[in-house]
């Protein structure tokens, strides 16, 4: 599945990954993400959503072709939609190297579209990883009411 953007390496900014048990989702939520970003410039985003064979699902080789689709050498962050996607990717994160996920990769815990939202438009301001990851937790804090 592809990226959604694509940008030189030489941008050097962080790449955000969506994993989604359904590619729909993956693709709706980086889409507003990057339509929120306003600027025109949004950084790397990709999707891993469904299984290759295009069902329901979570799947690892998603997520890794993902995120080396997005990597620019800063760093990539990943968010996960349901409790499914969580374990998948804790477990690529637990085998960064032998699994061949770029260096640094980290999990985001955070809402799923508040979340990206963050992350996406933190990365596309120049945000470094910490910050991105702190973005899109820092979704968890903020009420709607």
């Amino acid at each position: 599945m592809p990226s959604l953007t694509a940008h030189p390496a030489e941008l050097d900014r962080v790449g955000v990954v969506l994993v989604s048990h359904s590619r729909e989702v993956a693709l709706a939520t980086a889409a507003l993400a990057i339509a929120l970003v306003g600027n025109g410039d949004p950084a790397p985003v990709g999707t891993a959503g469904g299984r290759e064979d295009g069902g329901l699902g979570v799947s690892q080789a998603l997520v890794l072709a993902a995120a080396a689709r997005v990597d620019q050498g800063m760093g990539v962050v990943v968010l996960a939609d349901l409790g499914g996607a969580v374990p998948a990717v804790r477990s690529l994160l637990a085998g960064a190297d032998e699994n061949g996920l770029p260096f640094p990769t980290r999990f985001a815990d955070a809402p799923f579209v508040e979340g990206a939202v963050a992350a996406v438009v933190t990365a596309s301001a120049g945000g470094d990883l910490a910050a991105v990851v702190d973005a899109a937790e820092d979704t968890y804090r903020f009420g709607k009411s």
